[in-house]
């Protein structure tokens, strides 16, 4: 039978503090009477029963077995002066019933029972010496440690709150990746195939070349999508412009990329170089584009990325990637804006430092 639950605050203490129990047996009368020893013993078997119960339970259910204990103080009290032992017991558990302001006043009734007690009986000062101080110290030490308990608790709870909310984070975090990563490049590979199908007979050492390039692009994604898994993105934001100007060429649009020179911390450069990656998909993808336009410029300490094209436009809402796409920006500090007038205007600012 298990007497204390499994709590690291409570640990083994409580065996130690059964400690005060043997004072009701020393304190029985010299000849004493097999009855009255009986009597003392079925307390403090009682007592035991309440003692190991009250680790159990909290609220009402705590403040009945405090009283319970309580009550043992005034039964044997008038017979034995030891019985100041079962107001400390119950005054180590009025901390644990509620409110630190409830517990002072159980331990100010366990007082005053005890004065009571005393001027109605008589009572020697090694019943209501011990009583009176014990009662309120004992008391004073399990509210103190009952709030560090509550104050435990509820940082315990937070802690694991703030665990559910980054593993929350991380799981968006990997679902916006992989999908700027996998629907940029399965639209390459679906490009390459498509073209390496149409030149398979009219120019075979062509489509020979983007069957290769489909498998190049296919290891290089399969590297990308263990990177971003593991949460380490070192793209090049020059290599991925490179890389987005030729898959717009193969795709038949004419591109104008301009590029300035900037040293950039690789939080921006990642960032930056997902969103030109979406942008350029989406361009390949939906726009049905002629022309598009990569620049990126440094403007009065802010670094400023545009995607611009002369494709259908169209007031459709942010999908998936847009929306992770600005997610990222917003988180350092930056902002992006979208027009769809004429064809699409992409531009995304982030400020330098």
């Amino acid at each position: 039978m298990q007497l204390l639950p499994k709590d690291k605050d409570i640990g083994w203490t409580p065996y130690l503090w059964l400690v005060y129990l043997p004072l009701v047996a020393l304190n029985v009368e010299d000849h004493a009477s097999p009855l009255q020893w009986a009597f003392t013993f079925l307390g403090m078997g009682a007592l035991l029963v309440l003692y190991f119960r009250a680790y159990w339970v909290r609220g009402k259910q705590l403040l009945w077995l405090v009283i319970a204990m309580g009550l043992l103080g005034v039964i044997y009290a008038p017979i034995n002066p030891g019985a100041c032992a079962y107001f400390i017991y119950a005054s180590a558990f009025v901390g644990r019933i509620g409110t630190p302001g409830l517990g002072w006043t159980l331990i100010g009734i366990l007082e005053s029972t005890i004065v009571v007690e005393t001027f109605l009986f008589h009572r020697p000062p090694q019943f209501w010496l011990p009583a009176v101080v014990f009662t309120a110290m004992i008391g004073a030490i399990g509210i103190f440690y009952a709030e560090r308990h509550r104050d435990n608790a509820k940082l315990r709870m937070a802690r694991e709150e703030v665990e559910h909310m980054a593993k929350i984070a991380e799981r968006e975090r990997i679902a916006r990746d992989l999908h700027d990563v996998l629907g940029h490049t399965l639209s390459v590979i679906i490009l390459k195939s498509e073209l390496a199908s149409k030149l398979a007979e009219k120019d075979p050492a062509r489509a020979l070349k983007e069957i290769k390039d489909v498998e190049s692009i296919s290891r290089d994604a399969l590297a990308q999508v263990r990177s971003t898994v593991r949460g380490y993105h070192t793209l090049s934001l020059q290599a991925e412009a490179d890389q987005a100007a030729a898959n717009l060429r193969a795709s038949g649009v004419n591109v104008e990329c301009a590029f300035a020179q900037a040293v950039l911390p690789p939080s921006h450069e990642g960032v930056l170089a997902l969103a030109l990656r979406e942008a350029v998909t989406n361009v390949i993808r939906h726009a049905r584009a002629s022309y598009c336009a990569l620049r990126l410029r440094s403007i009065d300490g802010t670094y400023e990325l545009e995607v611009r094209d002369d494709g259908c436009g169209g007031a459709s809402q942010e999908g998936l990637g847009l929306t992770g796409m600005r997610h990222r920006v917003e988180a350092l500090g930056g902002k992006l804006q979208r027009e769809i007038s004429s064809g699409t205007r992409l531009v995304i600012t982030l400020p330098a430092k």
